[in-house]
């Protein structure tokens, strides 16, 4: 499958109507399930690259700022939430995590407390092959998507968050007045 294939199920999902996204995981599930099942793994296979593509330090740090913690499967669920608002969106994300400080969402989440997750868009091509075929979806060698949480850099560590992600920590390391 191609990239451009991808997106276009995402894209298609999302059309022409804001959703949530758990939305755009039913529609691109609805879409996906009418195809043939090698498609369908073939999406799933992508998904995996998106996932690997987005799987960074600074845009795991940049979910732990937003989302107040951010555990393994949390920044799985972030990742989630970004694919469902688009190739845009997760192209400016892993090129940027900072730039997430510019959506209006992520800002008023610093006062709101709003949380982004969707394990949901996670699932898709799970849940489609299972209604296209009534059968799960065939295991593969997954690859593996994220830094090992051993590795990561303290995100706890004020100075270094300010350092790496300067807009995100302002909005989210602000000292209440």
């Amino acid at each position: 499958m191609r990239t451009d294939d991808f997106w276009a199920v995402i894209s298609r999902a999302t059309a022409d109507r804001p959703a949530s996204p758990a939305d755009v995981a039913k529609r691109a599930v609805a879409d996906l399930a009418t195809r043939e099942p090698d498609e369908i793994v073939a999406w799933g296979r992508h998904l995996d690259k998106v996932m690997v593509a987005s799987g960074t330090q600074d845009l795991w740090a940049a979910a732990y700022l937003i989302n107040g913690g951010c555990s393994e499967d949390g920044f799985d669920n972030f990742r989630g939430w970004l694919i469902a608002h688009g190739r845009d969106a997760v192209a400016r994300s892993v090129k940027s995590p900072d730039s997430l400080a510019d959506v209006a969402v992520v800002r008023s989440a610093a006062d709101s407390g709003a949380v982004f997750e969707a394990e949901e868009v996670l699932s898709i091509a799970a849940e489609a092959y299972v209604q296209a075929t009534g059968e799960e979806l065939p295991a593969a060698d997954r690859p593996v998507t994220r830094p090992d949480a051993a590795d990561l850099w303290d995100f706890d560590n004020e100075e270094e968050m300010q350092r790496r992600l300067p807009k995100l920590s302002e909005l989210f390391l602000a000292e209440p007045e």
